[in-house]
C-alpha cells in the first residue's frame, strides 16, 4: 500500500494533480457593527467575567421532511452538559431562545451586501432567514439563523476566475472555555454577533492556491473597513477531496498560514483511507461481508501491568474489546504525519464516547509494545479472534465503553467504503482530527419567526455607488507604482488607502515613502503605545504637505507625527498642527555646512574616547536644533568630513 506522497516541502502542483486534489473555502468574517444581528445587545465586548451560568442539554429535532440530521444524532450520543457563562451587558433572553428575534441589523445587511457586490455575486430579491441546527452546544438555541444574500459570483486569481458559490449573513456562536469529558463550558459574549460566510467553488488544485485565494477574500473584506480584525474575527473552513473520495471539511482554521500543511496532511490521510479500503477488499472484507463484535473483558485484563488500564480497573470501571475481522496489521498503517489508522478510532472514542484521557485505546497491532503477550493471547481466546483479526481495547465506565465499542465498529465499517464524510478539527501541528459527522441538508429548515425581507433595487444602487476599489485593482495599481511587495498587502487592507492616493496624486509624494510611513512606521508607533489611530486623514495629509513644500524632511515626517502624539497641544487643538506651527523652514546645504563647522569648533575643547563617539555627540546636538528640517544622512556626511579635516589639521592632539 505505497502512497504517492513526498515530504510536504517537496510536493509540487503535478503531485497534487496526480491524486486529483480539489479544494474549496468557506470564509467566516465578523462584521463591524455596534450591536448583534438579531437582538439589540452590543457587539464586540469580550470579557472572561460572567454573572450567571446556565446548564443545557441538546436534543435533535426533526427536519421539515420528518428526518433527523446525522450530526444531531451523533451529538446526542455524547451526553454533553453544556454550561453557558453569561454577562448581563452582552446577553439577553433572545440568546437563549426565550424571546423571538428582532429584525436583522440594517448596517450588518448593508456591509454584507457591499462585500457580495465586490465578489461579483448576483443579489437575491428577498432575504429568507433559515435555521441551521447546531447541537454541539455552541449556540444555546440549538440552531443558527442564517440567510443567503448572493449567489454565483467570482474573484480573479492569476489567469482564471475562482467561483463564489454564495454569500450568507449569519450569527456567530459562543466562545469555548473548555471541553473535558461530558462537560463543555462556553462564553456567550461573542454569541449573535453578525458575520458573513463566503463559500467558493472547489476550484483550487493545490494547498498554496487555497492559501492565496483565502488571502484575496480576506483582503477584499478588510478593504471595506467595515469588518472586525484580530485573532478569531476571521475563520476559515477548508474543504478537501481527492480522486475517488468525498468532501471533508476542516473546521475553524484561524490562520491562513496553516492552510497548506493542513491540506497536505488531509490529502495524505484520504489517499491512505482509499488504500486501506482496497486492501480490505483484497482480503475479502467489504460492506456486505464486514464482521465485528464487542466483548466485556474486564476479568481478562484485571491484573494487567499496563498502567492506563490498571488505574481504571482499580476504580471499578470496565474494559471491553472489539474484534475487527480481517483488520490485522492495518491499524498501524501510516495516515497523516506521525499518525496511524488507529487514530481514526481513538478520535471517535474521544469525541463521541468522551473518553478523553490519552491513550484511550490500545490495539493488537502494537501487542509487543503495550500489553504483555499473555494478555493478548488471553483476549484472543476470550473473544475467539483469529490471527487475521484486529483487537481494539477500551476502558472506562459502562455507558461510555458501550458507546466507544459501537463507534469503533461504525468507523471500521466505514473503512470498507473508503472515506467517511466528516467535519474535522485543525490541529496546531498541521494534522486534522475527527470533530463530527458532516452535516446534511436535514439540518436546515425555514425560520417561521421572521418574514422574507425584500432587498430593494435603490438600496443596492446606493451601496454599489459607494463601493471601494476592488483589491485586485489596487494591487495592480500599487505594483505599477513600484511599491515594495511587503507594503502592498498591509496598505490594501488599511483604512488609509484613499489618503495614500491623495498623497501621491495631489502632493506628488514618492509612493514608496508614503506607503512605508502609512503601514510599517504607523504599525511601529501603534506597538509603541502611540495613539496613531486617533489622527484623521487631514492631519496626516498636512504633515506630508509640509514635506512636499520643502518644510519637512523625509525623516521629519514620522518624527513629527510621533512627537505630536507624545504630547498634547498647548491650546487644546491638534498636536500635529501645533508641531507644524513650531517648525521652521528646511535647512539648506549651506546652512548645514556652516552649522557643522560651528559645532566642531565649539567641541574642540571636549575629549572623546573615539571618533565615533564624537560623531554621535555632534549629530545629537545638530539634529535636535534642526529637528525635522534637515536630512540625517546629509548632516552625517558633513559631520564625518569635518571631523576628518579637523583631525588632519591637528595631528598632535590625541583623541582619548
Amino acid at each position: 500500500m505505497s502512497l504517492p506522497f513526498k515530504p510536504f516541502l517537496q510536493m509540487t502542483a503535478e503531485d497534487y494533480h496526480a491524486i486529483g486534489l480539489a479544494c474549496g473555502l468557506e470564509v467566516h468574517q465578523q462584521l463591524l457593527t455596534n450591536r448583534k444581528l438579531f437582538c439589540r445587545c452590543p457587539a464586540g465586548r469580550y470579557s472572561d467575567d460572567y454573572d450567571a451560568e446556565v446548564l443545557r442539554h441538546m436534543r435533535p429535532t426533526l427536519s421539515e421532511l420528518g428526518e433527523y440530521d446525522g450530526t444531531a444524532l451523533m451529538e446526542k450520543k455524547t451526553r454533553k452538559n453544556i454550561y453557558y457563562r453569561i454577562h448581563r451587558d452582552t446577553v439577553c433572553t433572545y440568546d437563549i431562545d426565550d424571546t423571538p428575534p428582532f429584525f436583522p441589523d440594517e448596517r450588518a445587511i448593508d456591509i454584507a451586501l457591499e462585500i457580495a457586490l465586490l465578489c461579483n455575486l448576483y443579489i437575491v430579491g428577498e432575504m429568507h432567514v433559515a435555521r441551521k441546527q447546531y447541537l454541539d452546544g455552541s449556540i444555546p438555541a440549538g440552531f443558527q439563523r442564517t440567510a443567503i444574500l448572493g449567489v454565483e459570483g467570482w474573484i480573479p486569481y492569476k489567469d482564471r476566475k475562482i467561483g463564489i458559490r454564495q454569500l450568507s449573513i449569519e450569527e456567530d456562536s459562543c466562545r469555548e472555555v473548555s471541553d473535558v469529558g461530558h462537560d463543555r463550558v462556553l462564553l456567550t459574549d461573542r454569541l449573535g454577533m453578525p458575520l458573513i460566510e463566503v463559500v467558493t467553488e472547489p476550484d483550487m488544485r493545490s494547498p498554496q492556491e487555497m492559501a492565496d485565494v483565502c488571502q484575496i477574500i480576506r483582503m477584499l473584506c478588510r478593504s471595506t473597513g467595515r469588518v472586525r480584525t484580530g485573532y478569531g474575527a476571521a475563520r476559515e473552513d477548508v474543504n478537501v477531496s481527492v480522486r475517488g473520495g468525498t468532501r471533508i471539511e476542516i473546521k475553524g482554521v484561524p490562520q491562513i498560514t496553516r492552510i497548506p500543511l493542513l491540506i497536505y496532511n488531509e490529502a495524505m490521510r484520504q489517499c491512505s483511507l482509499l488504500a486501506i479500503r482496497d486492501e480490505l477488499k483484497r482480503r475479502g472484507v467489504t460492506p456486505d461481508t464486514f464482521l465485528a463484535s464487542s466483548h466485556d473483558v474486564t476479568r481478562s485484563v484485571s491484573k494487567t501491568h499496563y498502567l492506563p488500564i490498571r488505574g481504571v480497573m482499580e476504580r471499578g470501571h470496565r474494559a471491553k474489546c472489539v474484534v475487527l475481522r480481517g483488520f490485522a496489521g492495518l491499524l498501524n498503517h501510516a495516515m497523516q504525519e506521525h499518525t496511524t489508522f488507529a487514530k481514526e478510532f481513538s478520535d471517535r472514542v474521544r469525541v463521541i464516547a468522551c473518553l478523553m484521557t490519552m491513550p484511550n485505546i490500545v490495539h493488537s497491532d502494537t501487542a509487543s509494545e503495550l500489553l504483555m503477550v499473555r494478555d493478548w493471547k488471553e483476549l484472543r481466546r476470550r473473544t475467539r479472534a483469529a490471527d487475521g483479526d484486529a483487537l481494539v481495547l477500551v476502558w472506562g465506565d459502562e455507558q461510555d465503553t458501550r458507546t466507544a465499542c459501537d463507534e469503533i465498529i461504525i468507523r471500521a465499517r466505514e473503512a470498507t467504503l473508503g472515506i467517511p464524510e466528516e467535519t474535522r478539527q485543525a490541529h496546531k501541528d498541521g494534522t486534522t482530527g475527527f470533530e463530527r459527522i458532516l452535516p446534511g441538508a436535514e439540518r436546515m429548515y425555514p425560520d417561521t419567526d421572521l418574514p422574507p425581507i425584500a432587498l430593494a433595487e435603490d438600496r443596492l444602487q446606493r451601496i454599489g455607488t459607494q463601493l471601494p476599489i476592488r483589491v485586485w485593482d489596487r494591487i495592480d495599481r500599487y505594483q505599477k507604482l513600484g511599491l515594495p511587495a511587503e507594503v502592498i498587502e498591509p496598505l490594501v487592507v488599511s483604512n488609509r488607502t484613499e489618503l495614500f492616493d491623495r498623497l501621491v496624486d495631489e502632493l506628488g509624494v514618492e509612493p514608496s515613502f508614503a506607503a512605508v510611513i502609512l503601514t510599517h512606521r504607523f504599525k511601529a508607533m501603534r506597538r509603541a503605545g502611540l495613539p496613531i489611530d486617533t489622527l484623521d486623514d487631514q492631519e496626516i495629509h498636512s504633515v506630508f504637505k509640509a514635506h512636499a513644500e520643502g518644510i519637512l524632511t523625509r525623516a521629519g515626517v514620522p518624527a513629527l507625527i510621533a512627537r505630536a502624539l507624545g504630547r498634547q497641544s498647548d491650546d487644546g487643538g491638534s498636536p500635529v498642527s501645533a508641531e507644524l506651527r513650531a517648525i521652521g523652514p528646511a535647512v539648506s546645504e549651506h546652512e548645514i555646512r556652516v552649522g557643522v563647522a560651528n559645532a566642531v569648533t565649539q567641541s574642540a575643547n571636549l575629549t572623546f574616547p573615539t571618533s565615533e563617539r564624537k560623531h554621535r555627540y555632534l549629530m545629537g546636538t545638530l539634529m535636535s536644533t534642526w529637528y525635522g528640517r534637515a536630512e540625517g544622512r546629509a548632516v552625517a556626511d558633513q559631520v564625518a568630513e569635518a571631523i576628518s579635516v579637523s583631525s588632519a589639521e591637528a595631528p598632535h592632539q590625541e583623541v582619548k
